[in-house]
């Protein structure tokens, strides 16, 4: 790392103060930066009003044609504001001492004759300066070392590929962090090329963050950085400029036209089939938002294979549907017609029949049966794939990008603006031996303590509101099964047939539960934002990291705490008839909800369907269908002759810095969803699969068409969310064993295939009838007996005596009446046996896949270590030559040797320095 000290800081302001003094020279001379006269907007001579409407305004270029437009800002003249015109003026004073050129585009030229412009160009001795300063990586010598071997059978491949232009938009070359004491080492054939684009504006934002607005007389050290003044209403907007309209090229062959390549070639979705150019996406918009896309679409493709797989499970359960003896015994007249269930609530539920519940029990076979099982291991094994190949890829990127070392050096050149700002007080760095700002400890303990609490607060929040979703459930139960018991109305006796108590209670509950979601997410959202702003993190990749956290451990509870109760929770603190388990106590008479005889599985897949559905489509509503409009009337727009560049970019949504930050969040969310649930609905990942294939062009539309261009910032890996996505890995399978153990029948029916099926052949006939117990109607409390209205007209209680329950516990009568019988504890007991054996096969070969696979593949440490060996010998090549050339002119020049004083060491080391 390089910091701008002593010497270093002297020579700097000695060349910035040169190019000023060449710049005020052109303007004295009449080349002016700025055509026009600050107050009244009066023109200057030589510039007629001919002149400049014949200009092309759809340029990214000065007026002259010449220098490139780096950076806009944006802002309007308020009456009354008298302060914000000297802080602009003082902040542009301030950025011409830093060495930028600025032009204004004054506001009777703009669209809407209220926006100024002002723009920003970077000459080459600032560029030069900062990337010294940045470290940023540059090409000394173009690569030698191949692409690699080719594929068999490439021909497959070939409709899914793009051309060469726009896969590698240009040459691979041997980078090394620019240094301006060596600018003939490195490849520069152009100067005013030589920088890209996003690296030019991704300097002047570097300088734009940091450059003062006060007078020189005061020290006021929290004026400071375009932030400050975008929240002050200084300014309205920054940002750089697309190269050209997404829909034409360039007229201007100088320009790149990479906009319209990406449009044309990417973010179209009959482009969805098509490979991403990931190389050109990096060039236009930077290494972080390629990141993005490169996991976002190397998900997609791993997707395919899950989603593969859970649809031959799915497959199997339909085929399997007319071998389901258990549903079959249920819709049975004879069996589940003639079995009489206890009633479900106190009061207003009656006793029911069995086979009333025919439609859900074939329903949750399709869901639950054995090859659930297989597919929740394979699943377990997949997401360590995933997560493994990801870490190869993500390493190939890395060296193609020239990341390997970016975090070493990049660390303390991301510091925040704010927490310079904010943080007066001073100490020594160890390493640098220079004073910065810190946090004192108590400072840091306690906006900590207040962060932790609110953060707890809210997640209590969501507790609070799932249990009221809970107490809904609960109420609306008896109102439902009310309503569709027999009903004179046609219309409500068709879907009572259709539709159980339990179905209408579940899906409204889930609906209900997802408003509150979308509610409460809306709500975070900002509180998150402002307690991490009060923390005050000192890097922004803190910053991200520590809303990161905050924002998945909210979303973690308020998206699934309703699915972890219908899993583990619902029906299994019921109770018996006679002894029911209330949730707030005997008096509240809110008793506890029970499964279907079919088990609580359909319903867990109810739930997960709404709430993953849900979010996808509101989502991609939010995304896509809302921008289009907008997109609509800004292309109308866009296609007036004198609607210049910058204004068609100004008229786009602003992308801020927590842009990536929400398309993260939702892939992760998505993530969870299809992992720590998919035992309970194997098209899970289908869904997933037909949504990101959706999602990767709708980002990249928005990207493309919507958004102005991001500041180009660098990133080489995804952050905090990859140590999410291990525990959410590691925590799917833990959840989908206990899914399969408690929340599925599969247990109790192979515990009854193989143990206690009465026959010598082993088949689940008879199950039924084996998994209910037995309870005497007379023994029944009388807070829970049913009100005469509700009782049915086939219940002749004469007849029936005893109503059954899901329960394997003794019958009345016997001398453990009601009690656990052996079969539950075997049960009990198979269950965590499955748990310990499924979780230990899977983790062992999680563990010995992860071991198996290395994160860098070989291929990627070769070409690194090669890239450093010849970096350094051409270093040393380059410095030998010099040398060289350095004696021979000191031999002409200067024949007698000289004897070299303190004073000479003194200056050439300097000058190394």
């Amino acid at each position: 790392m390089r910091r701008i000290t002593g010497k270093a800081r002297d020579d700097i302001l000695i060349e910035m103060k040169s190019a000023m003094d060449s710049q005020i020279g052109e303007e004295c001379n009449g080349h002016s930066l700025n055509n026009f006269v600050e107050d009244g907007g009066t023109q200057l001579p030589g510039h007629t009003e001919t002149d400049r409407l014949q200009q092309n305004k759809d340029t990214v270029f000065f007026r002259d044609g010449v220098r490139r437009i780096d950076f806009i800002l944006s802002y309007l003249d308020d009456k009354d504001g008298e302060k914000k015109q000297e802080r602009r003026r003082e902040f542009e004073a301030n950025l011409k001492k830093a060495g930028l050129e600025l032009e204004t585009e004054y506001k009777s030229d703009s669209d809407d004759l209220k926006t100024y412009f002002l723009k920003i160009h970077a000459p080459w001795e600032v560029l030069a300066t900062y990337a010294d300063v940045l470290k940023i990586k540059v090409p000394f010598k173009e690569s030698d070392i191949p692409h690699g071997q080719d594929v068999p059978l490439e021909w497959l491949s070939r409709p899914f590929r793009l051309p060469g232009k726009v896969m590698r938009p240009q040459p691979d070359y041997f980078t090394s962090p620019f240094d301006k004491d060596k600018i003939d080492f490195f490849l520069i054939k152009n100067r005013d090329t030589f920088f890209p684009p996003s690296t030019r504006n991704r300097i002047v934002y570097y300088i734009l963050s940091r450059c003062p607005y006060h007078k020189e007389d005061r020290k006021e050290t929290d004026k400071k950085g375009i932030k400050r003044l975008l929240n002050n209403g200084t300014y309205t907007s920054a940002f750089p400029l697309h190269d050209c309209r997404y829909w034409e090229r360039n007229t201007n062959k100088q320009c790149e036209s990479e906009r319209y390549h990406l449009y044309k070639n990417w973010a179209r979705f009959l482009c969805f089939y098509k490979e991403q150019p990931l190389n050109l996406i990096r060039k236009y918009y930077g290494e972080k938002i390629g990141i993005y896309f490169a996991w976002l679409g190397f998900y997609t493709e791993m997707l395919f294979f899950a989603a593969v797989m859970g649809v031959i499970c799915f497959t199997y359960g339909v085929l399997s549907y007319d071998d389901n003896l258990t549903s079959k015994e249920i819709c049975d007249p004879s069996i589940g017609g003639s079995i009489v269930m206890c009633p479900l609530c106190d009061k207003k539920c009656s006793y029911w029949k069995l086979n009333s519940t025919c439609l859900s029990s074939w329903q949750s076979h399709l869901f639950d049966n054995e090859g659930t099982v297989f597919f929740a291991m394979f699943m377990g094994i997949w997401v360590t794939l995933f997560l493994e190949f990801w870490k190869r890829r993500q390493a190939q990127l890395e060296y193609e990008w020239d990341l390997v070392d970016f975090e070493e050096e990049q660390q303390q050149l991301q510091i925040r603006p704010e927490f310079e700002t904010k943080c007066t007080d001073q100490r020594l760095n160890r390493i640098t031996q220079e004073m910065e700002p810190y946090l004192p400890l108590p400072k840091k303990c306690g906006r900590f303590c207040l962060s932790g609490v609110t953060v707890l607060f809210w997640m209590l929040l969501i507790v609070a509101c799932i249990t009221g979703v809970i107490v809904y459930r609960l109420a609306v139960y008896a109102a439902f099964a009310s309503i569709m018991k027999d009903s004179p109305t046609k219309k409500i006796h068709l879907v009572g047939s259709l539709i159980t108590p339990q179905l209408a209670t579940s899906v409204t509950a889930s609906f209900i539960n997802f408003v509150i979601i979308m509610i409460l997410n809306f709500f975070y959202e900002r509180v998150a934002i402002w307690i991490t702003d009060m923390e005050i993190p000192k890097t922004h990749l803190e910053y991200e990291n520590k809303l990161t956290m905050k924002m998945f451990l909210f979303q973690f509870v308020n998206y699934y705490s309703s699915c972890f109760y219908v899993a583990f929770f619902k029906g299994k603190f019921v109770g018996y008839p006679g002894n029911y388990t209330y949730m707030f106590g005997k008096y509240s008479r809110l008793r506890n909800e029970e499964c279907d005889p079919g088990g609580c599985l359909i319903e867990l897949t109810t739930q997960l369907v709404i709430v993953m559905t849900g979010k996808q489509v509101c989502g991609n509503i939010q995304e896509a269908l809302l921008p289009l409009l907008r997109n609509w009337w800004c292309s109308r727009k866009a296609r007036k002759d004198q609607y210049s560049r910058w204004e068609q970019d100004h008229d786009l949504q602003n992308f801020s810095q927590l842009g990536l930050f929400y398309e993260y969040l939702e892939m992760v969310i998505q993530f969870g969803f299809i992992t720590l649930f998919v035992a309970s609905f194997p098209l899970a990942p289908l869904l997933a699969l037909c949504n990101n294939i959706l999602e990767v062009r709708v980002d990249s539309w928005k990207f493309t068409t919507q958004f102005r261009r991001p500041v180009a910032a660098k990133a080489h890996n995804i952050g905090a969310w990859q140590e999410i996505l291990n525990v959410v890995a590691i925590l799917s399978v833990v959840t989908n064993a206990f899914i399969m153990a408690f929340t599925s029948d599969m247990i109790p029916r192979l515990v009854y295939l193989y143990a206690y099926h009465p026959g010598s052949e082993a088949t689940m006939s008879g199950y039924i009838n084996n998994s209910l117990s037995v309870y005497d109607i007379s023994q029944i409390p009388l807070l829970s007996t049913p009100e005469e209205g509700a009782i049915p007209a086939w219940f002749n209680s004469s007849f029936i005596t005893t109503c059954r329950y899901r329960d394997y516990r003794y019958p009345p009568g016997h001398q453990r009446q009601y009690s656990h019988t052996m079969q539950f504890w075997h049960i009990l007991a198979a269950k965590l046996a499955f748990i310990i054996i499924m979780e230990h096969v899977v983790f062992v070969v999680k563990f010995f896949v992860a071991w198996l696979i290395p994160d860098v593949p070989s291929e990627v440490k070769a070409r690194i270590k090669r890239e450093r060996y010849l970096i350094q010998e051409y270093l040393h090549n380059y410095e030998v030559e010099k040398l060289k050339i350095q004696l021979s002119q000191s031999f002409i020049i200067e024949p007698k040797p000289e004897v070299c004083t303190a004073t000479d060491k003194h200056d050439v080391l300097s000058e190394c320095l």
